[in-house]
């Protein structure tokens, strides 16, 4: 069959006003796991074009809140989101989340982030590992205890080592290839829930 873009997902995310057909995996892992709940505060790294952030700014309705943060521009309003352009690497998360009324922790900190691809599949999947650490680190350093953490990772060698990282810190890691997720991908999620820090 014919790789198709504009498959089921792409016509539901227009049916049901999301950003972009990645709200669909958010949505099954939250359906899975029961991760996001009315009133929590989220951080969504990597957001654009916003369609996680939409999900769950959804979920936690008027009294949560949703933080994005990417390199590029999200154009989406949500009235519960706020969101920032800028390098996860070259800013100061503390200031920026007390600059625009954040007060960590967070109940959940996710990650969508994934790096320009070269085509070559090593080099890709080694600059997936290293946004998976920084995002790790950023729940390490924001995520309350017993909160949530999700994470994209382009599967390769590493991805053992890094599952064997959160099963250090979480009391349960969980890993989803989501329904929506195209064919020819080879991103995978961690779920790591239950934060308990390092021990």
């Amino acid at each position: 069959m014919a790789y198709n873009p504009k498959d089921y997902y792409f016509h539901k995310a227009k049916q049901e006003n999301y950003a972009a057909r990645s709200a669909f995996k958010l949505e099954e892992m939250d359906q899975r796991y029961k991760i996001i709940r009315p009133g929590q505060q989220i951080l969504d790294l990597g957001a654009a074009p916003g369609s996680w952030s939409q999900y769950a700014a959804r979920k936690v309705g008027a009294k949560g809140k949703v933080l994005g943060i990417d390199l590029q521009k999200i154009t989406i309003k949500q009235p519960n989101a706020v969101f920032i352009q800028a390098d996860i690497r070259d800013m100061n998360l503390a200031e920026v989340m007390k600059q625009h009324g954040f007060i960590p922790p967070f109940d959940i900190v996710m990650s969508d982030m994934a790096p320009k691809t070269t085509g070559i599949r090593v080099t890709d999947q080694a600059r997936s590992l290293e946004l998976c650490q920084i995002a790790l680190d950023a729940a390490r350093s924001f995520l309350k205890d017993r909160g949530t953490f999700i994470a994209k990772l382009f599967h390769s060698e590493d991805f053992e080592s890094f599952r064997a990282t959160l099963r250090e810190e979480f009391e349960k890691v969980e890993v989803l290839r989501p329904k929506s997720t195209r064919k020819e991908s080879k991103e995978v999620f961690l779920i790591g829930i239950g934060y308990q820090g390092s021990r």
